[in-house]
């Protein structure tokens, strides 16, 4: 438990300690809110979808987890490079316990940025339709973030280049944000997009999110969980057996 701890609190204190880093990656999510929720808003209002502020907002909550997650695991390339890597691999503990601290620490970084982003929507407009719901929500986030810094780390495993990977990254993480009814409702698009979708395991994640946030839910909350937990427990095991076969 202790190398859980020790390998959690350090992905937090690097977040703590790079105040740019954490300035910036609000950037893209801002842009989102403000350029689509208002560009967007009186075409969305028109074409009978009411409030654009209302449905966004919980997709660029869970784009901010995404990519706040899934990008934590260019830190395990960072620390095969500078040798940390090796000094922790070698100590006597299992390699999943090391795995699971930097998952969790991962997690709870984009987790925080979700809660963050999702305070400034509160302050742009967004209003949430239930506030008993919001624990729930919490947790949906949560998941969501455990998810994709697991996936992170398991592509993270498999390469040695640091410039791959943003590249590698950006490659998966486009089309998952794209096609999950982030920006725009899934009920409405081409069945072969909204076959595609299905297998998105981001589509749960802002469904959840949306559902809980707003009462508005295609796919439902019961489904969204379990296909939610399900990915997470894969994206776990596979995450695992990657980092574990990690030569230094």
């Amino acid at each position: 438990m202790s190398v859980i701890y020790i390998m959690w609190l350090r992905q937090l204190k690097r977040y703590w300690r790079s105040k740019s880093r954490m300035i910036g990656i609000l950037g893209q999510p801002l842009l989102f809110l403000l350029a689509l929720g208002f560009g967007f808003g009186p075409i969305y209002e028109k074409a009978g979808g009411g409030n654009y502020i209302q449905f966004l907002a919980p997709g660029i909550v869970a784009m901010t987890i995404l990519f706040n997650a899934i990008f934590n695991g260019m830190e395990v390339i960072w620390d095969r490079q500078f040798g940390f890597l090796k000094e922790t691999l070698v100590a006597p503990v299992p390699r999943y316990k090391i795995m699971f601290g930097r998952t969790m620490g991962g997690a709870t970084v984009a987790f925080i940025q979700g809660i963050i982003v999702f305070l400034i929507s509160l302050i742009i407009g967004f209003r949430p339709h239930n506030l008993i719901q919001i624990p729930l929500t919490l947790i949906f986030m949560f998941v969501i973030a455990l998810l994709f810094a697991a996936i992170g780390i398991a592509i993270a495993s498999k390469l040695e280049d640091m410039q791959a990977f943003p590249i590698i990254i950006n490659f998966v993480v486009m089309p998952l944000f794209f096609l999950s009814g982030a920006l725009f409702p899934l009920d409405k698009i081409p069945k072969a997009i909204k076959v595609i979708s299905l297998f998105n395991p981001l589509s749960y994640g802002v469904d959840s999110l949306r559902g809980t946030l707003t009462g508005i839910s295609h796919i439902g909350l019961v489904v969204d969980a379990m296909i939610l937990i399900v990915s997470l427990i894969i994206a776990g095991a596979v995450g695992t057996y990657l980092f574990s076969r990690v030569e230094v």
